[in-house]
């Protein structure tokens, strides 16, 4: 979502903070603005709505000299997303400036008390109370105002405060919201994503739930919102800045579908053994709770909860234990019988998911153990949890999953692989085989990019002025054609949609004509043929099928006008394969009509807002 950046020290705040903006452009957003403070303790503010492209032409050869600053791209909740509500906001006297992601929640009664008290606000966002409530704190030190305005703020936030009188200081805090800073020497950065200031240091300290940081170019000193000290460790990046490059791919969706094997391989390691075993080390804390849970619960959103119908199907197939998943904005609202015999599962990508986060807090209070699933250290979920596996899976820029789904999928499997292993109820053989698909999955992977890779293009134009797209499979094969159809309407804004074949009948084959085809999902599986009759009743309705299948399947080719082949693999892990030429297809698809790939419409990478 909303993108924070900030810099003090001896170098031109500027030209740092806009490539750090840049950097935070896969969050999603719709205005720009920075803040500076010159040698002279001038404030020059500048923000536009739209595009980053249309602060910098706003800057052009009139940004000040300042060595500190704030920057920020916005992601409209308060506000209609123009000029005036673009970060950054400022208080009555025009000394202190704040940018914020998050949402305030009980903002409406603090601006009506400000208002009340003289303040004129002249935005609709939540945010600009917060520099108002800084501004009457004051008293000649920034970090007390900002712990004294927060100490009346309730919701979720991340902030950066600046007062132009006190040069060299920025104040940063956080509550359910990501926020970070970086160190180099005599300069340090503020942050909400560790990408925004990989290009000028590694040292990171990500700061946890209440923090309030002073952060100055010699160092930073950290308190709660009462001012009692805490100590928080520095974190050794091993990103490059390049890593987060496009690498001479023309989206980074499309270099991200590519690294797969790769995340694949980074997702293995440690976990499938050369014995075949599967080990997962980060459990080891939990096996005693592990032996006695009766149930277990999946909370995901979006492409997560996709990934955890694999992962709960693994988990009931290997543990005999009933396992469910529940989309994260539900849970809290019908929330399953929770106790501490109820293991919950947190998916989520960022980490950062407000809409996941909350349900696992509920779940933690209820006494449930705990494990999260995620590819972000030092995220919010991170600290709900008793167990995290990390997917490893590197950055991912795009706003449209890919390599991140792969990984869930593979560490979800692998997780319920080991419960099973660890309760007994999943057999040496059943174990032997799946590690062997395991250690074969990536090159597997690389197989299906380089066979679909070449073909996808002239697929998607065949298809590209198709009237909608609908998506089946069953079992195995059913959330890839979730995730498939979901990946062509994030970036194509075609509308399709993903169902179990079986459903076709019960309505939706109503749909289906010569503009609306039929994606079946139809690898090699234990369902394979129920699959092929229900593709034969959209064939009856004239729909041209397109077919994912296992290579060697002599028969598909009699149901479908196109074929995209995938490698045989462990039928757990099957939509691993199957999603590859999905994402292609997908990818292809917004290119022939001229979407934006990275930066879709109204999607943000990071959803931390309810």
């Amino acid at each position: 979502m909303c993108g924070i950046v900030g810099y003090t020290g001896p170098r031109e705040a500027g030209p740092i903070l806009i490539e750090g903006l840049r950097r935070l452009e896969y969050r999603g957003y719709d205005s720009a603005g920075i803040a500076l403070v010159d040698e002279e303790g001038v404030l020059f503010v500048e923000k536009k709505a739209g595009k980053l492209g249309n602060l910098t032409t706003a800057l052009a050869e009139r940004t000040p000299h300042a060595a500190m600053g704030l920057a920020h791209t916005r992601w409209a909740t308060h506000g209609r997303p123009n000029d005036l509500n673009a970060h950054p906001h400022g208080d009555c006297t025009g000394d202190i400036t704040v940018i914020h992601n998050g949402i305030i929640e009980n903002f409406r009664e603090l601006r009506d008390g400000l208002e009340a008290r003289g303040h004129r606000l002249v935005s609709e966002t939540d945010t600009e109370a917060l520099a108002h409530l800084v501004e009457e704190a004051y008293e000649g030190d920034l970090a007390d105002a900002v712990r004294a305005a927060l100490r009346r703020v309730e919701g979720a936030y991340a902030i950066v405060v600046m007062h132009r009188a006190e040069r060299g200081r920025l104040v940063g805090a956080r509550q359910d919201v990501p926020l970070v800073v970086g160190r180099n020497g005599e300069e340090s950065f503020i942050a909400s994503d560790v990408a925004a200031v990989l290009a000028h240091t590694n040292r990171i300290i990500f700061l946890e739930e209440g923090d309030v940081a002073d952060v100055r170019p010699t160092g930073v000193l950290i308190t709660d919102v009462e001012g009692v000290v805490r100590e928080r460790p520095e974190t050794l990046i091993d990103w490059s800045p390049e890593v987060a490059e496009k690498g001479g791919y023309e989206h980074f969706m499309l270099k991200e579908i590519h690294e797969q094997p790769t995340a694949l391989r980074q997702a293995l390691a440690g976990r499938v053994g050369r014995d075949e075993r599967v080990h997962v080390p980060e459990i080891e804390a939990l096996l005693p709770v592990l032996r006695t849970i009766t149930r277990i619960e999946l909370v995901a959103c979006g492409t997560a909860s996709y990934a955890a119908q694999v992962g709960a199907a693994a988990l009931e197939a290997w543990t005999g234990l009933p396992a469910r998943v529940t989309v994260g904005s539900e849970f809290r609202y019908s929330p399953p019988p929770l106790d501490a015999r109820t293991l919950v599962i947190a998916v989520t990508q960022s980490g950062e998911t407000a809409d996941t986060i909350a349900p696992t807090r509920l779940a933690r209070e209820r006494g449930c153990p705990i494990i999260a699933v995620t590819n972000t250290v030092g995220s919010a979920i991170t600290r709900e949890a008793a167990a995290v596996l990390f997917l490893q899976a590197g950055p991912e820029i795009a706003v449209a999953a890919s390599k991140t789904f792969v990984t869930q999928v593979t560490t979800l499997v692998i997780l319920a692989a080991a419960i099973g292993r660890l309760r007994g109820s999943m057999s040496d053989e059943q174990e032997l085989e799946l590690g062997r698909a395991l250690h074969a999955l990536p090159d597997a992977a690389q197989r299906a990019l380089d066979a679909n890779a070449p073909r996808a293009e002239g697929l998607a134009r065949r298809y590209v002025n198709s009237r909608g797209f609908m998506f089946v499979g069953r079992g195995a094969t059913y959330p890839a054609a979730l995730e498939g159809a979901l990946k062509l309407k994030e970036i194509s804004y075609v509308h399709a949609e993903g169902y179990p074949a079986g459903e076709l009948k019960h309505g939706p084959i109503s749909l289906l004509d010569a503009d609306c085809p039929l994606v079946a999902i139809a690898t090699r599986s234990s369902t394979y043929d129920k699959l092929i009759s229900n593709v034969m009743e959209g064939r009856a309705r004239d729909a041209r099928v397109i077919a994912v299948a296992t290579e060697g399947d002599t028969h598909i080719e009699r149901y479908a006008d196109d074929v995209a082949w995938v490698p045989e693999t462990h039928e757990a892990i099957s939509s691993v394969l199957a999603i590859i030429p999905l994402q292609l297809f997908a990818y292809h698809m917004a290119i022939a009509r001229g979407t934006d790939v990275d930066q879709p419409r109204n999607l943000a990478k990071s959803v931390t807002v309810e």
